[in-house]
């Protein structure tokens, strides 16, 4: 039975602090009902939401494995959804800052780009999550330590990577105490045991997998574990969830772009699953309907756009194609056209082992693209020379934009969050 318990947080006198962030208070921590063994019912329509958005993403990764080179969109939209999972955490960058930096990384140098550095931290956390615990194992709270490690991995809150959190913490208010937070999660030594139970519903199958991995991310969301980085980990896990039941086996929806879209819906969603009694009661199963609903559609939506985003990929190689004349099957310059959407920053000695040819290849094939407007020369880091294929990273902007409208197009309907100016 979810419920609060009633604690007292002691007040702190040091000088310095105003008076309300002195004060000592009582606040209730949030007990959630376990979901390992129990029982969902979903109603009609949302059922039938869910059933649409489970289409939609198999649909989507089944088009992406025909194409020549779906790896290049599967890498572009993750690094679409992991600046949008960081966006909700404040990170703001654009696809162009971010592209630099992971240049800049590459080439040894770390990003003088403290934001962008951070994003990166949250796409290699993410491709691990993805990649590694989508295997048949049982997924363990040892996973997700891990995935937190990584996202945290040389940032100034590093030391807290992988480890679960000692002490109470809360969301809103006061940065001194929770008297006056909008949401308090489980005590710390409740911690560890919810989030057992958490790995236990993900390794059952008992559910579709949009509405599991709908109610893992409400769960993890709820519990909090982290001092820092639970909700880019929370997201993380929505993924984990749909490349281990097999509904995303390439390409992972953008769902994040929409949430952060839907901001206001997605936190009162979230905190509507927060009811207190009985996981039985009509508000329990309120509040499970109108979540799971919730993230049916934004999970259709990101489909939908991501379709859009790739057709777009398409049209851009095909006119490159058209400027550059007669181009030989299995060339370097055709490999690199297909390359380029997961790369849209390259060096030749990276273009090199991207598409296995000679440098001498990538050389010819380069400046040939460049010559067709395709690509120009950039400097990044100290003194690196690179090629930006800038048609790319408008689609990548265009996206985020699109995403960022509730209607789906800027023009129309106004974003409702910080997006990237397009040039």
């Amino acid at each position: 039975m979810a419920k609060v318990i009633r604690r007292r947080w002691r007040g702190d006198m040091l000088a310095g602090l105003a008076r309300r962030d002195r004060l000592g208070c009582e606040y209730e921590a949030y007990l959630p009902d376990h979901l390992s063994g129990r029982s969902f019912r979903l109603d009609g329509e949302v059922a039938a939401d869910v059933a649409d958005a489970e289409a939609a993403i198999t649909r989507f990764n089944a088009q992406a494995l025909s194409l020549v080179n779906s790896e290049s969109v599967a890498r572009l939209l993750l690094r679409a959804e992991c600046v949008a999972s960081s966006r909700i955490e404040g990170l703001e960058v654009g696809g162009r800052r971010l592209l630099r930096a992971e240049l800049a990384r590459s080439f040894g140098e770390e990003p003088e780009d403290v934001t962008a550095a951070e994003v990166l931290n949250n796409i290699g956390a993410m491709s691990f999550a993805i990649d590694a615990l989508a295997r048949g194992r049982a997924l363990r709270v040892e996973d997700l330590l891990e995935v937190h490690k990584r996202l945290l991995a040389g940032t100034r809150m590093e030391q807290h990577g992988g480890r679960l959190r000692s002490e109470q913490n809360w969301i809103g208010g006061s940065d001194f105490n929770p008297c006056s937070a909008e949401f308090v999660p489980p005590p710390p030594e409740e911690v560890a045991a919810l989030l057992e139970d958490l790995c236990a519903f993900c390794n059952d199958a008992s559910l579709p997998a949009v509405a599991q991995a709908a109610m893992a991310h409400a769960q993890f969301e709820t519990i909090h574990p982290f001092v820092d980085g639970n909700g880019r980990t929370g997201r993380a896990l929505i993924h984990v969830v749909l490349r281990r039941r097999g509904l995303a086996p390439r390409v992972i929806p953008p769902v994040s772009l929409v949430l952060a879209t839907w901001a206001r819906d997605y936190v009162a969603g979230l905190t509507a699953t927060r009811y207190r009694g009985a996981a039985g009661s009509p508000a329990a199963h309120q509040a499970v309907n109108g979540w799971v609903g919730l993230f049916a559609a934004a999970c259709r939506r990101s489909v939908a756009d991501a379709e859009g985003y790739e057709q777009r990929i398409r049209s851009l190689q095909t006119e490159w194609r058209r400027r550059l004349g007669r181009v030989r099957t299995g060339s370097a310059t055709e490999l690199l056209i297909d390359a380029l959407p997961g790369a849209p920053i390259v060096t030749v000695s990276g273009a090199t082992e991207l598409i296995r040819r000679s440098g001498q290849a990538v050389n010819e094939a380069i400046g040939r693209l460049a010559e067709a407007g395709v690509l120009r020369q950039i400097t990044v880091g100290r003194r690196n020379r690179a090629f930006e294929a800038s048609d790319l990273i408008e689609a990548f902007t265009d996206l985020e934009r699109r995403l960022a409208s509730p209607g789906g197009d800027t023009r129309s309907a106004p974003p409702t969050r910080a997006v990237p100016r397009r040039r």
